[in-house]
């Protein structure tokens, strides 16, 4: 029987109201796409993607001290030639220290993102909350070029602790950054960013979201576009970076599933819902809903 294509399966779920773009930002990571037109997620969709996490290889050691050693022929040629140096007003010539012994590179961890897409309705919340258990990670969405968005991303984030383990990882996205730039082109008539006309329409700053990042305890703040894939990749991975550094550090019972963490050859699922296929769940439902 073949061994997993990952390390560790990490649940991590999107947040925020509706139409910010969550199932966007979805889709654009597990599928390299982006979708115009989609209907509004209901309850929740799921998606997957497997990404490397971890440094490359181990930093070497840092070369050993010069100390005093017992004089050789080296060290008399040496000599003599700073002798010759200093008569003739030159500086002596730079010996380098002989290389550090190489050590073999350290092969990165894979760790499989199970994304859980929630619906931003508040018809809806009763439900999505239920799905907060159990996770290690979020993205808290807002529009950036809706503020009303933005105001509301305190409110998910406290119905998310309330719920979730109390070490998630939380990062702040600010979406739809095509939008939101001096240089947006006119006549974008994107049915997801629900904008006709062009222009930079942003209503929030970064240095409020920032601001807010920081008042709040959030790991960070990234603007994405789910559109041209700006600042998508970034915003997964520092989530998954920052897990896999919880993983190193002990923080999660990998034998238990409510901690949103497992590794390979460990019972049961991720987040509560044991033997869940992600494959065809996102295969099934990964291409519609907007959020």
């Amino acid at each position: 029987m073949s061994s997993a294509p990952w390390d560790y399966i990490a649940k991590l779920v999107c947040i925020g109201d509706s139409g910010c773009g969550k199932s966007s930002l979805t889709i654009r990571l597990c599928e390299g796409r982006f979708v115009t037109h989609h209907d509004v997620t209901i309850g929740v969709e799921f998606g997957s993607r497997i990404v490397s996490v971890g440094p490359p290889h181990s930093t070497p050691p840092p070369p050993p001290a010069a100390g005093p050693s017992p004089p050789t022929d080296n060290d008399t040629a040496t000599a003599s030639t700073k002798d010759d140096s200093s008569k003739s007003g030159l500086p002596p010539p730079r010996t380098l220290p002989p290389p550090a012994e190489k050590l073999p590179a350290q092969p990165q961890k894979h760790m499989k993102l199970s994304l859980w897409d929630t619906a931003g309705q508040e018809t809806y919340k009763s439900v999505t909350r239920s799905y907060f258990r159990g996770a290690s990670g979020a993205l808290l969405v807002f529009d950036l070029t809706r503020k009303a968005t933005f105001q509301h991303v305190t409110d998910w984030l406290n119905d998310l602790r309330q719920i979730a383990e109390p070490d998630i990882v939380v990062v702040l996205v600010g979406n739809k950054a095509d939008l939101a730039s001096p240089n947006s082109p006119d006549g974008d008539g994107d049915g997801e960013h629900g904008q006709e006309a062009g222009g930079n329409k942003r209503e929030v700053t970064r240095a409020e979201a920032e601001e807010w990042t920081k008042r709040n305890g959030v790991l960070e703040y990234v603007e994405t576009s789910a559109k041209s894939g700006e600042g998508v990749e970034k915003a997964f991975m520092r989530v998954a970076e920052r897990i896999y550094q919880n993983i190193q550090a002990g923080k999660y019972d990998l034998n238990d599933r409510r901690s949103g963490v497992k590794g390979p050859g460990t019972g049961g699922g991720v987040g509560g819902r044991a033997g869940v296929s992600l494959t065809n769940a996102a295969a099934k439902s990964v291409g519609g809903g907007c959020c």
